[in-house]
């Protein structure tokens, strides 16, 4: 513990406060679903809530594919100025000159690297496909003030009314095992990339993937989804066009930019009883993300039953594979060499595998070609002074066979070993969740995120859980966790319950007493003796948090004058915490407490001359939101105190 502050805690209680809603300030929510691989952007009108609006259809976007989502990646140039984000992004670096393309900074995937920096700061850096480094936070702001710009534009052609700043709530979607600094940290790049300011926090609302898609998922319609439990597809009757109302007929369909949604909640909730629980999988490019949620009939608003989990299994892993399989074929040194030389080829040759990716299928028997880019065939020839065939051929990897086209074939046994190990991960992560005592019983499964499109993921969850319970998809699935960010940013108190991922409290001073406490926490102070780094615990793992639940705590300056108070918070996976020195424990972040002075706030100045009272500082904290908020008041003044809380300055 800091010495030059004496945490004393004066009082501590807990209490529900059930807060008022809001009143709608908003006339618009705008989300953005930033995703690993793709991401895009979607919006609502307060006014007309049940009609969600999907961003325009990109530019040069891929054959084959619905491009409702613009790929994740982002173009600056020499001179580290922005210069494209998207297909835009992907075509310029690709028609770069392979000498000029070395200069340019070209970044995809880059989402990954916030959830693998365990020490994640303001300063963390990303490194683009030529080598070049910049810090993270600049790369995502690029993106951010794309997404914001190009959102503002098409908001403003579809309303009349101009709309300043301030009628906007922005929601931005993270990964629900993300840890606090890596949701701060989009916080502070939404702050730089001008969506909202600092001074209105609450314009801006972080939502947790999986959770907007189980939001979405409360509104599905059974001609929505595709059941995998019961053969094909469970679609409702179809009724001629006549028939159907212009509204109803919109909600059906597909292909439409704008999207309605139900008032109420969907019919496939009018199945769940009070009680029922479903879990939600997000498969991701970068993750697998998986939520537990209840269903509280009649409002149906969500529970969350047990803590997020999940880990980077994303299709991405996939990738990778194929990634390792070529440095198998031609050898590490080759692969690297190719990506620093021609990197926009390098970049071509990852998309066409992408593109095949999508069409694997288990059941497929024909081979699945791969042109590889001619630059990698010369390069390999006049690197190895042999052709790419000959390499195959002594690589002894019979799965994989040339074709005189000049393409890889994939076997089927070789798209299998690609996609395996991220698929067995996938499945047994969410099989070791259902075997929760929280989570026995549970009677489906949503299977959202782009990579629930594909038929070989599909195919092993449905063989592993498909006995046991439903397990839907539903049809827009790379799109669910888009529309459900927006419904999240219209209301979201929907999600009244949360459960905390980790343990977390501060160190406090405490009496000491002989044979309870250990001899090497006796600190001696004014004559008393004291036991220093006790664990005062604010919230336990895995506990259930309401939303307005807080935590309150009191602290006293030690010193008059003194103008901040700075609490460190620790936090710990396991909740058998009793010191902060205790192993697993670590500091993970800092309340600061800005302190007015005491005089000139008309407050505890004593009169007179006399000794000045002891000022106490009441801190509020709330774990229920999708970010941990505190704030503080001055008790003798009743003045609110600036405060503030920090998980990226450690």
């Amino acid at each position: 513990i800091n010495n030059s502050f004496n945490l004393d805690i004066l009082s501590f209680y807990q209490r529900v406060e059930i807060r008022p809603k809001a009143a709608c300030l908003f006339s618009v929510v705008v989300a953005i679903d930033f995703g690993t691989t793709s991401s895009g952007y979607a919006f609502s009108f307060t006014q007309d809530s049940e009609a969600i609006h999907m961003m325009k259809r990109w530019e040069g976007g891929d054959p084959g594919v619905a491009n409702q989502k613009s790929p994740t990646c982002l173009l600056l140039t020499p001179h580290l100025r922005f210069h494209s984000f998207g297909f835009a992004a992907r075509d310029f670096y690709h028609d770069l000159d392979p000498e000029e393309a070395r200069h340019w900074l070209y970044f995809d995937k880059f989402k990954m690297k916030i959830h693998s920096t365990s020490d994640l700061t303001m300063e963390t850096e990303l490194e683009a496909v030529n080598g070049r480094r910049v810090r993270a936070i600049e790369v995502f702001v690029h993106a951010l003030r794309f997404f914001r710009e190009h959102a503002l534009k098409e908001v403003k052609d579809q309303s009349s009314s101009v709309l300043e700043g301030e009628e906007i709530r922005w929601v931005i979607t993270v990964p629900a095992v993300w840890r606090q600094p890596a949701k701060q940290f989009m916080r502070e790049a939404a702050y730089l990339a001008g969506l909202v300011s600092p001074d209105c926090p609450e314009h801006l609302l972080i939502a947790l993937e999986p959770e907007a898609a189980s939001i979405y998922c409360r509104k599905l319609r059974l001609h929505q989804v595709i059941d995998l439990s019961v053969q094909g597809y469970s679609s409702s009757p179809a009724a001629g066009p006549g028939s159907i109302p212009a509204r109803e007929q919109l909600r059906r369909s597909r292909h439409s930019r704008t999207f309605l949604v139900e008032s109420g909640t969907g019919e496939l909730w009018s199945e769940l009883q009070t009680g029922d629980r479903y879990v939600v999988a997000d498969c991701g490019g970068g993750t697998v993300d998986l939520t537990v949620h209840q269903i509280e009939q009649p409002q149906g608003t969500l529970k969350e039953l047990y803590k997020a989990s999940g880990g980077p299994y994303g299709a991405v892993g996939v990738d990778l594979a194929f990634e390792a399989m070529l440095c198998q074929i031609f050898g590490e040194d080759f692969i690297q060499s190719f990506k620093a030389k021609r990197p926009a080829a390098w970049v071509d040759l990852t998309i066409a595998f992408e593109a095949r990716k999508r069409t694997a299928s288990p059941g497929r028997t024909n081979a699945l070609n791969i042109s590889l880019p001619f630059s990698f065939i010369d390069f390999y020839k006049r690197h190895r002074g042999q052709s790419v065939e000959a390499a195959l051929r002594r690589s002894n990897m019979n799965i994989v066979k040339w074709s005189s086209q000049g393409m890889l074939r994939l076997t089927q046994e070789a798209m299998n070993e690609l996609f395996q190990p991220t698929i067995i991960n996938i499945v047994q992560h969410i099989e070791e969740l259902m075997s929760k005592p929280e989570v026995r019983g549970v009677r489906f499964v949503f299977l959202v995120g782009g990579f629930a499109e594909s038929p070989m993921l599909q195919k092993a969850v449905q063989k592993s859980l498909g006995r046991t319970c439903r397990i839907i998809i539903p049809h827009d699935v790379g799109l669910t966790i888009l529309k459900g960010a927006v419904l999240f940013g219209l209301d979201p108190t929907v999600v009244r319950v949360r459960r905390c991922p980790v343990t977390y409290g501060v160190g406090v001073l405490n009496r000491f007493v002989n044979g309870r406490h250990p001899r090497d926490k006796l600190l001696i102070k004014e004559g008393r003796e004291w036991c220093t780094d006790i664990f005062d615990r604010f919230v336990s793992v895995d506990q259930s948090v309401a939303l307005g639940e807080v935590v309150k705590r009191s602290y006293t300056p030690a010193r008059t004058g003194q103008r901040k108070i700075i609490i460190n918070i620790y936090c710990s996976t396991t909740d058998d915490v009793v010191y902060i020195s205790d192993p697993g424990v670590r500091k993970c972040g800092t309340i600061t407490l800005d302190l007015p002075e005491a005089g000139a706030e008309g407050g505890t100045g004593a009169a007179g001359g006399g000794s000045p009272e002891r000022r106490e500082i009441r801190a509020t904290m709330q774990f229920g939101d999708t970010e941990i908020k505190v704030t503080a008041v001055d008790v003798t003044s009743s003045r609110s105190v600036r405060a503030s809380i920090d998980f990226l300055s450690n």
